[in-house]
């Protein structure tokens, strides 16, 4: 039985790279293969390195390290960069350490993946809006890739360039691209050992030294759009509701009680996520318009008494029509 496992999985192996040496439009179940191969090695292995994130000119390292045993799940990022910071995840806990401030904040993890991972839906639902095309060989920090360009069908989201390692398909490095093939923004292992020896005790430890730090535990509860006064008055093409929580700001003051709620609803198209934030509108504080930082553009607007921003790794134009489509119930 081992035997015939081991020939059944090079036997997929060698059809998976057969349909990309080729090179050209990688087609149905090979497609899918590579996606799922890139999925799971983000998401099952242990590997460990040092994750560079360039963007508008501006560069920032972390050191990241990944560990999965059975069902467990941690990860444990340090920031190298700006001041001191770290990110622990034991599943659906994340954690956020503050050293130099003593803070912490524990709650759950967002919905979106952050890099090496890669699948945000099913591989049915990315292929509805992109193409995957092989572009050959490439090599990142030391190690052998195939590169991959994953091509919008149309103007509403961005292209990904991606670099698979080849035995184990992590992903290594992926570029943002804009419509017209500016890179908007690259994270990329600089440094990444794959296959590392497991020490989940590592993260483990550290989420429970908390004595003596301010922990805050933010509190989302869960609801939809329509229970809170809201819809959407027409789909944005492409994209389906993930989540809708609701959570309480930072009180400016004293009085905890008095802080505003905001509304977050998250939708993805399989890749990418863009999220409408709801909450209160503060004429002295909110500012309308646009910024953009490296791949990801914010759009801010009032909307009667409510102030709405929509954020996402997708063009302006797609954020505009989420804020367009959304609209207050008549009570």
């Amino acid at each position: 039985m081992r035997g015939a496992a081991l020939w059944a999985g090079a036997a997929l192996m060698f059809a998976v790279s057969s349909a990309t040496c080729a090179g050209g439009k990688v087609e149905g179940e090979q497609a899918r293969q590579w996606l799922q191969r890139m999925h799971e090695a983000a998401t099952q292995r242990n590997y460990q390195g040092t994750l560079v994130v360039t963007a508008d000119g501006a560069m920032s390292s972390s050191r990241l390290t990944h560990y999965c045993e059975g069902k467990q799940t941690l990860e444990r990022v340090v920031m190298l960069d700006g001041a001191p910071q770290q990110v622990l995840r034991h599943n659906e806990h994340l954690l956020t350490l503050w050293p130099e401030r003593k803070v912490a904040r524990l709650e759950q993890r967002d919905t979106a993946q952050p890099f090496p991972a890669l699948l945000s839906g099913s591989k049915e639902e990315l292929f509805e809006r992109y193409d995957l095309f092989d572009e050959g060989a490439g090599r990142v920090a030391g190690l052998d890739a195939t590169v991959f360009l994953l091509r919008p069908r149309d103007g509403a989201r961005f292209a990904r360039r991606l670099w698979a390692e080849r035995a184990s398909g992590l992903l290594l490095r992926a570029d943002v691209m804009a419509t017209d093939g500016r890179v908007l923004e690259t994270s990329a292992f600089s440094d990444v050992t794959i296959g590392n020896s497991s020490k989940p005790s590592t993260v483990q430890a550290a989420l429970k030294k908390l004595e003596g730090w301010n922990v805050q535990r933010p509190v989302s509860q869960r609801t939809s759009l329509d229970a809170e006064g809201w819809q959407l008055k027409q789909p944005v093409p492409g994209f389906r509701q993930t989540s809708c929580v609701k959570r309480q700001l930072e009180a400016s003051g004293s009085d905890k009680s008095a802080a505003p709620e905001v509304l977050q609803a998250t939708f993805t198209d399989g890749l990418t996520h863009v999220s409408i934030f709801i909450e209160p509108l503060r004429p002295d504080h909110h500012r309308p318009g646009h910024a953009v930082a490296g791949a990801t553009h914010t759009w801010m607007q009032a909307q009667g008494a409510h102030w709405v921003t929509v954020v996402g790794d997708v063009p302006p134009a797609t954020l505009k029509q989420f804020a367009a489509a959304l609209e207050r119930k008549a009570r």
